[in-house]
């Protein structure tokens, strides 16, 4: 690969004046910019971002972790958060976690290496050395979705508010005179999915319903622990007549299971997700579930990032985004009046 070096002997001119023409920091006669850029598209030179981020002490690059590429709302997030890194000039490195502590921390080490202006982390849902290992790096850092409590450098944090969407969700099917509503959660111990869980309870409670004992299961937020939880349901002797599941992932792996047992949808059974990715407008039936405002929270991160690198905040915001029910087919009054 040519180097700075070899387009300035190649031009005839010092490699100051072959920098000055790649930096624009300073005129260069018409003759001399001429043979600068003759030299460069005879060697194919490129010049080195990592010397430029030396001089400047920016790479105009940000990291982000998320625990795991699979799921589609994951996706949804990066894709807006690498649109708004795009028009604001900034490249985005992406890592993937795979939902594993060892893994998290081998790549914060690498993109500390990278030397990133910043941070985006959807955290893996185990790992208590993870406020250590940010508060390490010095780098603004902002949190997506779930909330990591660092005393010496407090971080961003965006997310939604997950029991508030639990709430949208069973109250939704409360007013279809759902009396048996089962929940499908997350990982036990994983705040959003904690949070969903909540807001399940209090609905339940608030229509005298107890605190849904016997009907919580718990997936993993992958369709496969839907599918599993949900016929693990179905085998109860009373089984419900409705579920709130806690992301739509675990959704589409419990209408597979209930499709498989011979229910329809809604008439024998109703069902709510949580997240609104694209793909459940396209299952039969589409899936009601509860929307996260992905686009906003994409968005939000980048712009809260860039506040602090700028220099324009220096203090540590937490912005909470509210979720909106999406009514579909997959959601319809009791059967036959059931309680």
């Amino acid at each position: 690969m040519a180097t700075i070096k070899d387009v300035a002997r190649h031009a005839q001119v010092s490699v100051t004046t072959v920098s000055h023409v790649v930096n624009g920091t300073r005129h260069v006669s018409t003759e001399s910019r001429a043979r600068v850029e003759t030299a460069i598209r005879a060697l194919g030179y490129v010049p080195s971002a990592i010397a430029r981020s030396l001089k400047s002490n920016n790479t105009r690059t940000l990291g982000m972790l998320i625990p795991n590429s699979s799921n589609p709302y994951f996706a949804e997030i990066v894709h807006a958060v690498e649109d708004r890194c795009f028009g604001a000039g900034y490249n985005l490195i992406l890592c993937n976690t795979n939902d594993e502590a060892h893994r998290q921390g081998t790549y914060l080490q690498v993109l500390a290496e990278r030397r990133i202006d910043g941070l985006i982390v959807v955290s893996t849902g185990h790992d208590a050395t993870l406020p250590n290992q940010l508060a390490g790096l010095g780098i603004p850092t902002v949190l997506v979705d779930r909330e990591i409590e660092i005393a010496e450098q407090p971080c961003d944090l965006v997310e939604t508010a997950h029991m508030q969407g639990g709430l949208l969700a069973t109250q939704h099917l409360l007013q279809l005179g759902h009396q048996r509503i089962a929940c499908i959660g997350g990982p036990t111990g994983l705040a959003p999915s904690e949070q969903r869980i909540a807001g399940w309870r209090s609905a339940l409670a608030a229509a005298g319903l107890g605190q849904g004992d016997g009907l919580l299961w718990h997936g993993n937020f992958t369709s496969q622990g839907g599918y599993e939880a949900m016929h693990a349901l179905l085998r109860a002797a009373t089984p419900p007549t409705a579920v709130f599941v806690c992301n739509d992932l675990m959704a589409m792996g419990a209408l597979c299971a209930a499709h498989e047992r011979g229910l329809r949808l809604p008439e024998a059974l109703s069902m709510v997700g949580f997240d609104d990715i694209e793909l459940t407008a396209f299952t039969s039936p589409p899936l009601t579930t509860v929307a996260q405002p992905k686009q906003r929270i994409g968005a939000l991160a980048v712009d809260m990032l860039l506040e602090r690198i700028d220099g324009k905040r220096q203090d540590a915001r937490k912005v909470m985004l509210q979720p909106e029910l999406r009514v579909r087919a997959s959601t319809a009054h009791a059967p036959g009046g059931a309680a």
